[in-house]
């Protein structure tokens, strides 16, 4: 790999940007694609493919016009945005660190989003619009709201159904996401736009406690990552 070919990589993993390394396997010459970036040009047959290696988040072989090429992917770091410090979110918190993603924490109400309650977790103690528009949600992030209130949940999942978030959950009741998307709905998001909210969130595996309850939502939030839409539903 040229030097020139590592800067590049390296620069796009510092901003957090999803990069495709390309490698012809006869001749070595690599070249460094951004398969979201619609402005990008290229061969387009290279760029679909680069863009399904990077949404399936794997290493993957392309037969070209010019050869095989080893399409290796090289994407942000997922991150879990959880709206609420919550019982649940302090179970699910350390959860999403587990499985080697990123987590942060927002709740304006300073009791609850209190360190000796989350160790080791970020917190934000900011309303979510504030604290989003600081932590803008990509295409590599989820959002998990929380609270059961509509002062803090909706501005968030406003943010989050106007973003690229790969996954939109929110607590709560079939009675309760009713009212939630008859608010939101009169915002302007369609039934399309709601339909990308999970809710009740978490996989039906009958959970009861907020431990159950963390492992239901992380299930979920890992198969749509990986998706696996048949186990989704929700």
């Amino acid at each position: 790999m040229k030097r020139e070919v590592l800067t590049e990589v390296l620069a796009d993993l510092k901003a957090k940007r999803p990069a495709v390394l390309a490698t012809w396997l006869d001749g070595g010459r690599s070249q460094v694609l951004h398969p979201f970036d619609a402005s990008e040009a290229g061969d387009a047959a290279l760029r679909a493919g680069a863009r399904a290696a990077a949404e399936a988040d794997q290493a993957r072989l392309l037969e070209t016009a010019e050869g095989r090429v080893l399409l290796r992917v090289f994407n942000p770091p997922v991150r879990v945005v959880i709206v609420g410090a919550v019982h649940i979110a302090q179970a699910l918190a350390p959860m999403v660190q587990l499985c080697g993603h990123d987590v942060l924490v927002i709740d304006p109400r300073r009791a609850y989003a209190a360190p000796e309650r989350f160790r080791g977790v970020p917190l934000v103690t900011a309303w979510p619009e504030e604290a989003l528009a600081q932590a803008a949600l990509d295409r590599r992030a989820a959002l998990v709201a929380m609270t059961h209130d509509p002062k803090i949940d909706d501005p968030a999942l406003i943010a989050a159904l106007r973003s690229d978030a790969f996954y939109v959950g929110a607590i709560g009741s079939k009675k309760t996401q009713a009212a939630r998307r008859e608010r939101l709905s009169a915002k302007g998001f369609d039934g399309a736009a709601l339909a990308r909210i999970h809710g009740p969130v978490g996989l039906a595996i009958g959970a009861r406690s907020p431990g159950e309850i963390a492992v239901s939502v992380l299930a979920q939030i890992v198969a749509r990552l990986r998706r696996a839409d048949a186990a989704v539903a929700g």
